[in-house]
């Protein structure tokens, strides 16, 4: 039977994994493009398989259709943005995630992304290197408001990182854990309170239709000047276009984007704007997140084919 593995960090620290599923008789498939698969490259390299490990690459309904003996997806990860569920539902193909493999990755790549916007770390890193050692003025972390759209296990990560900056830390999540954010500290607020109230905001929330452009322009006309977005989430979740003409005008201080809606972005602007810190879908890239998710991928996927 033959399995395609498209992301690149499957394994890469353990061979073992790819191991567990060749002693069950699997044949396995890799990605060999040097990136994030087009359409074209999954409809090619699925074609036979019965299960797939996926990371952000475009699994839609055409693309399995040219499987017809796909009985499992396993996410390596845990947004399923990129896989049509409905077709899934419809064939019967089990779909897994792996939940919290990643999370405090993540949730460390997106606070590192709050200090770097804040302290200006990238601006300084380039002036230095130019021999430039005049002193830049930054902004202070400490003590500051945080607002977290979205509440999972990242988001969380996220509240236990900002506790130890003293900061105020507000959140939305629409099944709010009462006992949660009284014993965290984290004050439930509206999507518009957060924009409204925040020195920092965060994204931590699926992509759906329903979050699609979330932060637009009328919730970026609301937020204070100056202040911090950070997306580690999914590309979708901002619109890009209101967000580029708030980073240019300055009425939004920084971004730190770990997502894209097109990834890598083609609009031109997006590099050459001095307040953006730009991440390659990376949150997730450290060894520890790419062991846990590799063998909880493999662990979901065994046990969705039933081997």
């Amino acid at each position: 039977m033959k399995i395609l593995i498209t992301p690149r960090s499957f394994g890469k620290h353990n061979v073992e994994h790819f191991k567990m599923l060749e002693a069950k008789g699997l044949t396995i498939v890799r990605n060999d493009t040097g990136g994030i698969m087009t359409e074209e490259d999954m409809k090619t390299a699925i074609k036979g398989a019965c299960g797939v490990i996926i990371g952000v690459d475009p699994l839609n309904a055409d693309v399995m259709a040219e499987a017809p003996e796909l009985r499992a997806v396993a996410k390596y990860g845990v947004g399923t943005d990129n896989i049509d569920l409905d077709y899934c539902k419809e064939k019967d193909i089990k779909v897994s995630i792996t939940t919290g493999a990643n999370s405090e990755a993540v949730a460390d790549y997106t606070f590192a992304l709050i200090l770097a916007l804040a302290r200006k770390v990238t601006e300084i890193d380039s002036h230095c290197r130019e021999r430039d050692w005049t002193k830049i003025t930054t902004t202070d972390v400490t003590g500051k408001t945080l607002g977290l759209i979205g509440l999972g296990s990242i988001g969380k990560g996220v509240v236990s990182r900002a506790k130890g900056f003293n900061m105020k830390v507000l959140a939305f999540r629409r099944n709010w854990d009462e006992e949660y954010g009284r014993e965290a500290g984290v004050e439930y607020a509206t999507v518009d309170e957060i924009c409204k109230r925040s020195d920092f905001i965060s994204l931590h929330t699926p992509l759906t239709e329903e979050t699609r452009n979330l932060i637009g322009k009328r919730e970026l006309d609301m937020m204070k000047p100056g202040v911090f977005i950070v997306n580690t989430a999914r590309g979708g979740l901002i619109d890009e276009d209101a967000l580029i003409t708030a980073l240019e005008d300055g009425r939004v201080g920084g971004a730190g984007l770990d997502a894209f809606a097109k990834e890598p972005p083609d609009d031109d602007r997006w590099y050459a704007l001095k307040n953006v810190v730009m991440g390659s879908h990376c949150g997730a890239s450290t060894i520890g997140a790419a062991e846990s998710m590799s063998l909880m991928s493999a662990q979901n996927l065994l046990k969705d084919l039933g081997l």
